[in-house]
């Protein structure tokens, strides 16, 4: 009689009929605070969507390595959270005939990045979509393809000149500017020749 309860229970344990399955997580006081007061506020509908929307943030960064705190990596490259006046700051650094050249080069230290960490290449256009969708996700901005234009919506950074140079090293294009205040616009005219 034991051994049929236990078989049962370790066949109900090991059961994977891919149902979800309930989770108990015990929170600290301030933990539990902190999540009443998001959904008080409005700002999150309760606890299972918050935490569904932590782990999608988590999968979608991609940032298995984490130090915490403060030292967080993503495949090869260590991804800091900076405000836009600090980059702001660096980028009025650089003479402005240089910032396309500059962007260029972040756009190619991205390419490297991403390559690596998401197994795809930058440059063919079918993988354009993964990698915009990972630009957004890094706070880059929103990006959308439409016939032979991109689109950055609520850009992160405002320079369009830096954003030209950062897209042609990324996708190993030649593009034209066609704004320079949001949403950015940017025509392709094709491939860089190497």
């Amino acid at each position: 009689m034991q051994a049929d309860r236990k078989k049962r229970l370790e066949e109900m344990v090991n059961k994977d009929d891919g149902s979800a399955k309930r989770t108990t997580i015990i929170l600290e006081k301030d933990e539990r605070n902190f999540i009443d007061q998001l959904i008080r506020e409005g700002k999150e509908p309760g606890i299972k969507p918050l935490i569904s929307k932590m782990l999608d943030v988590y999968r979608s960064m991609m940032i298995y390595d984490w130090r915490f705190p403060g030292e967080y990596y993503c495949g090869i490259s260590r991804i800091a959270f900076v405000n836009v006046e600090i980059l702001s700051i660096l980028i009025q650094q650089i003479p402005r005939e240089k910032w396309r050249e500059n962007g260029r080069k972040m756009g190619e230290a991205l390419k490297v990045s991403m390559e690596t960490t998401l197994g795809l290449k930058t440059a063919e256009q079918e993988n354009w979509g993964a990698v915009f969708n990972r630009l957004r996700i890094q706070g880059f901005g929103d990006f959308l393809l439409k016939d032979k234009y991109i689109l950055i919506k609520t850009p992160f950074i405002n320079d369009a000149e830096i954003w030209t140079g950062l897209l042609e090293g990324l996708f190993e294009l030649q593009l034209d500017m066609k704004t320079t205040t949001q949403p950015l616009v940017f025509e392709i005219k094709g491939k860089q020749h190497v």
